[in-house]
């Protein structure tokens, strides 16, 4: 029983494909202090193919690793999807100084996913000069479960400084839209914005592929971490079940 709701784990959710619920009961919110959290993690029976994954997309789902998932919250709905649509969003100017800085000194690249001891260490610094860090460093096989696993289209982002690997952006691709699933950075090459830099590059890569959207995935107001993706205006946000347009900050 869970708030009074019956929970059978697993079962099967019907749909192209069919999803099998692998994990349905409240933990610790890894947004906001002393709340409780419930995000139902589905596995689809086969990878998405775009235009699948893109629905759910639409429909306000995320992606870790193999898994699906969606906050289904019952007293808490501060999760709120996000994303920057391509025909309205304008550059700041602040942004096009980082983009091109970016462009005269850095190098971009795009591969497919992939873990190995730069990738790993590159993690869990990130992690660690973010306070992130709570269950100690990752291995490379957490990083493998984690961000290389997919049932998604799905690849990397690389960011050289010279021949350093300094940025790594895990980026996956719908029918008209990419999803930013992770981002992380050298905190010593901090000069470059490396993370405004990755969501240029995707938006630049939207551009190219003449794609509609790009997903920043869940904003929370009272999560510091997440707060940074409300500053993208004109953004879109998926509230009771509609895509809202909001041109202001908060």
């Amino acid at each position: 029983m869970l708030w009074g709701v019956a929970v059978s784990v697993p079962r099967i959710i019907p749909g192209q494909p069919a999803e099998v619920v692998v994990y349905d009961q409240p933990s610790r919110c890894p947004y906001l202090p002393n709340k409780l959290a419930r995000m139902p993690m589905r596995l689809p029976t086969r990878s998405l193919r775009r235009a699948e994954f893109n629905q759910r997309l639409e429909e306000g789902d995320r992606r870790q690793g193999l898994l699906l998932y969606r906050p289904s919250c019952p007293s808490c709905h501060a999760c709120i999807p996000l994303r920057i649509s391509l025909a309205e969003y304008q550059l700041t100017r602040g942004q096009r100084r980082v983009q091109r800085r970016g462009e005269r000194e850095l190098r971009v690249e795009l591969g497919p996913l992939m873990a190995d001891e730069r990738r790993v260490e590159l993690y869990n610094t990130h992690k660690s000069q973010r306070g992130l860090e709570t269950h100690g460093p990752s291995t490379e096989d957490d990083y493998r479960e984690f961000l290389v696993h997919t049932c998604a289209e799905s690849f990397e982002i690389r960011t050289y400084h010279q021949e350093h690997l300094v940025g790594v952006a895990i980026t996956d691709r719908g029918t008209d839209a990419l999803s930013a699933v992770y981002t992380y950075f050298d905190p010593a090459f901090s000069r470059y914005s490396l993370g405004v830099y990755s969501i240029l590059t995707q938006l630049a890569l939207c551009e190219r592929w003449h794609l509609d959207y790009l997903y920043l995935g869940l904003y929370v107001s009272g999560c510091a971490a997440m707060r940074y993706k409300a500053t993208y205006l004109p953004h879109e946000r998926l509230l009771e079940g509609r895509w809202v347009r909001v041109e202001r900050p908060e």
